[in-house]
């Protein structure tokens, strides 16, 4: 990567107007501590070629996608600010008559950003900045949470979902366009709407549902071999699962006749759109859903800086906060005190995160009672040790053996059940109170035992945890709560820069300055 001489188009802004930049602002630092934050060779493995150097400096570029995503702008916003506002063209470096660059540019740096070996470096760089003011030390504590971000595209139904992958096929992939129009008669797919139905018709609806599925196994079934590229891959694998994620055999048939109708319900992990396949039905409540991504945080609740974020698909085992939410607490160098809700509280997340020697603040779900009112799981003594279960009443019985996927364990009252004074309280069945003990169920009883009962815990859990709420607010803010771009990995390399630039306006006002070569966080004036 070639050297920029630091030139700049008309007199320095930050040397000229220095007193019209904002005193303590995030625009005034990265005017002064620019290159020491982000320093050229910071960038070198992106730009890997010798010849010349990149049109616009990488700290510059740095600095601006910086400033984007602490205010929330649209590439086409953050240019129009660096070419018309002083304190951006100040904190990028640019002179007073400098006209900026074509918004295609933010993209592109974005997009090698992305695609390069440190995706994150920009966050990474303020955290080595957070690491050497010694502002966490001693800070033991972490607070994590998630927070749902919809997605950038518009939720599509089955019939646009399977016109939009059969188009994207016949686009993609050679020979496609060919069996398409052999054997595919349902719509005319050189037409992106909606075919011309009666759509108030239910049973126009089936026939066409039914149609359109037909088209799309045909056409999978009659493409001819080869080796595909990564896009056309992408486009035969996306219309197999459009094809076939909402749809089920038609009431009279048995699944071999080829009729298809909508399925009833929702399958889990639905995808809601060609335009970004990873998008997903996200049920952050019972009762409220949204479409898009999971972000995953962890804070230092005092100071409330973001010491981990990820984001996930909004669906999915593996993406679920407690998988998560062990990743954000990896790279800690001690072992913390975690505080989360109930999502981070599960059996298999307890034991990993009290191996790792962290102290645990995760609240417990609460149980529920199979009879309003009645008795729940603590309620009996259960004894893993010699797997055994007594009830309330007295009655003793043996737990089965490990069983189904989640490992978990039974325990049947059956006959013992009946005449029970205690049965009301107990259960409706009418084969008897059925137990089911999973995993971890030790550990779990006594999570909620302390929970209840310790006045500590609980007064460490009400000071600690609810400083993440606020952190998620920062971070949403701005209309941050809609992502501008399409999948996991831009995402989440966005998501980064914004948890930087929240962190290292946080520094500023925390008091950060860069004196003799080293960060410090300058002491409170009395």
């Amino acid at each position: 990567m070639g050297e920029w001489a630091g030139e700049t188009v008309g007199p320095d802004v930050w040397e000229t107007c220095r007193e019209l930049i904002p005193a303590g602002s995030v625009f005034a630092f990265l005017a002064e501590h620019r290159g020491a934050l982000f320093p050229a060779e910071m960038f070198a493995d992106m730009y890997p070629s010798a010849n010349g150097r990149p049109s616009m400096p990488p700290q510059i570029l740095a600095a601006a996608i910086t400033l984007q995503a602490l205010h929330g702008l649209s590439d086409f916003e953050t240019v129009q600010e660096l070419r018309c506002d002083l304190r951006w063209k100040a904190a990028c470096g640019l002179g007073l008559n400098d006209m900026a660059f074509d918004p295609s540019l933010l993209a592109y740096f974005r997009r090698r950003l992305a695609r390069s070996a440190r995706p994150n470096r920009i966050f990474e760089a303020v955290r080595e900045v957070v690491k050497a003011t010694g502002v966490l030390k001693g800070k033991h504590r972490r607070a994590l949470d998630s927070t749902v971000l919809d997605d950038a595209v518009a939720t599509q139904d089955t019939v646009t979902q399977i016109i939009a992958a059969v188009r994207a096929v016949i686009r993609e992939v050679p020979g496609a366009g060919a069996v398409a129009a052999v054997h595919c008669s349902a719509h005319d797919y050189a037409d992106p709407g909606k075919p011309r139905i009666a759509w108030n018709d239910e049973q126009a609806r089936a026939e066409l549902v039914d149609a359109l599925v037909t088209d799309a196994l045909r056409l999978l079934g009659h493409l001819p071999g080869q080796q595909l590229g990564e896009k056309a891959a992408n486009a035969v694998g996306i219309l197999a699962l459009v094809a076939g994620q909402d749809v089920e055999p038609a009431e009279d048939s048995d699944g071999r006749d080829g009729r298809w109708r909508i399925a009833r319900g929702t399958v889990p992990n639905r995808m809601v759109s060609t335009v970004d396949p990873e998008a997903r039905h996200v049920h952050k409540t019972r009762s409220h859903r949204q479409d898009g991504f999971k972000a995953h945080l962890a804070i230092e609740p005092e100071t409330g800086l973001y010491t981990a974020v990820a984001l996930r698909p909004g669906a999915g085992p593996e993406y679920h906060e407690a998988a998560v939410g062990q990743e954000l607490l990896a790279d800690e160098d001690t072992p913390v005190d975690a505080f989360g809700d109930t999502a981070y509280s599960t059996g298999d997340a307890r034991q990993a995160l009290h191996e790792a020697g962290h102290r645990l603040f995760l609240k417990p779900a609460p149980l529920r009672p199979a009879v309003p009112g009645g008795f729940t799981l603590d309620d009996f003594t259960v004894d893993t040790t010699t797997a055994t279960v007594t009830c309330p009443a007295g009655h003793t019985v043996a737990l089965s053996v490990p069983g189904g996927q989640h490992h978990q364990r039974k325990a049947f009252f059956g006959d013992l059940c009946t005449g029970c004074p205690l049965r009301e309280r107990c259960t409706k069945a009418k084969a008897g109170r059925i137990l089911t003990i999973r995993p971890h169920h030790d550990q779990l009883a006594a999570a909620r035992h302390q929970a209840a009962a310790d006045p500590g815990w609980q007064a460490d859990y009400r000071r600690w945890r609810p400083p993440v709420e606020r952190a998620v607010a920062w971070l949403v803010h701005h209309g941050n709560r809609r992502l501008r771009y399409r999948g996991t990995i831009k995402n989440d390399t966005w998501l980064h820069t914004r948890a930087a630039a929240l962190n290292l306006r946080r520094l500023i006002n925390l008091g950060l300055i860069h004196t003799s070569g080293t960060w410090h966080i300058a002491p409170a004036s009395a």
